[in-house]
This record gives structure tokens, sequence and C-alpha cells, in this order.
């Protein structure tokens, strides 16, 4: 179903839960994936996930399509992640350092984890990197979005996404080649 046509389900109160169904069911699994890079543990990928599902749902009214609604609702998850690990960091009171572990340990422990010894490595390598940086190499290279989308879901400029990225490889090549 096409965004236009989705938006008007949505909109109208006869079809507003059909809409979201359905809304739920294109999006529900980009968007788990998405926050689970960023968050590491399944639970807190599923919790956040459905947070970004009823911030989506209260303010469907607010979307104004100047952009597509997948980046309107990436948008929410990404903010929705950034504020999660600001938060933990915050509640727990421990160094940046301290949380990378936290993280790392989840990787190799998670049932919900698989993959080969280079994948955990890259993973354990983007926990490294600030959780900005983090965000715009999981955009480009997982989720393959253009630099101009990205630009749309996190307000920045283009330029500024390209040296954060080009940085962020940088330093995963370089921990790469540590380890």
């Amino acid at each position: 179903m096409e965004d236009k046509e989705l938006l008007e389900k949505l909109r109208h109160p006869e079809s507003r839960n059909f809409g979201f169904n359905i809304l739920v069911r294109t999006y529900q699994q980009k968007v788990y994936w998405h926050i689970r890079k960023m968050v590491i543990d399944h639970d807190d990928a599923d919790d956040l996930t459905q947070e970004v599902f009823i911030k989506v749902h209260k303010h469907i009214s607010d979307f104004r399509q100047d952009a597509q609604l997948y980046t309107w609702i990436y948008r929410i998850a990404t903010n929705e992640c950034l504020n999660f690990l600001r938060r933990k960091k915050r509640r727990v009171f421990q160094p940046i350092g301290d949380n990378e572990k936290e993280l790392a340990a989840k990787l190799t422990s998670a049932p919900y984890i698989e993959g080969d010894e280079v994948q955990l490595k890259l993973q354990k390598a983007l926990l490294k990197l600030p959780d900005k940086q983090r965000v715009v190499f999981n955009m480009r290279y997982f989720d393959d979005l253009s630099y101009e989308e990205m630009s749309e879901v996190t307000k920045t400029s283009v330029g500024a996404l390209k040296a954060s990225y080009h940085h962020a490889v940088k330093k995963i090549e370089e921990f790469l080649l540590e380890n």
C-alpha cells in the first residue's frame, strides 16, 4: 500500500485501526532492527519499538508529508534510541566505557545475536563509536540509506553526515586492526 493511501486510512476514523495495523506490519521489522543495532538488547529493542509505534499513533496527525512516512518513523526511532542510551548512561552513573562493556557482553551472551567472529568484532567496534556516529554508520552501512535520506532523518547536513561516516569508518578500521 502506498504511503498516501495508508495515511488516508490512518486519518479516517473508521479505518484508523486498520491503517495502523498495516503501518505496523509494514515497518515494525525495519524499526526493530534499526533500534536493535543501537541498543543491542532484544528486550530493550522490543520495548523501544513499541514506544515508537505508540508515538507514531499519537502523532500521525502531525505528519506533514514533507518527507516519506518511513523517514518520519525512522527519525522517531532514532531519537528514541539516542534518548534511551542517554537515560541509561545517566541512570546507571557509570562511565561510558562501562556501558560499552555491558553492551559488548550482551553481544556474546544474547540468544538473539547470531554471527561469526568477524561480525561480532564489527559489532564490538561499533560500540566504541559515539552514539550519533554509530547511528550514521548503521544507517549507511546496514540500512543502505542515501546521505539525503539520512539528512531527512537526522536533520543534519549531507556534508556533516559524510564526515561523520568517514570518521566512524576510520575508528572501526583502527579497532579491527588492533584486535
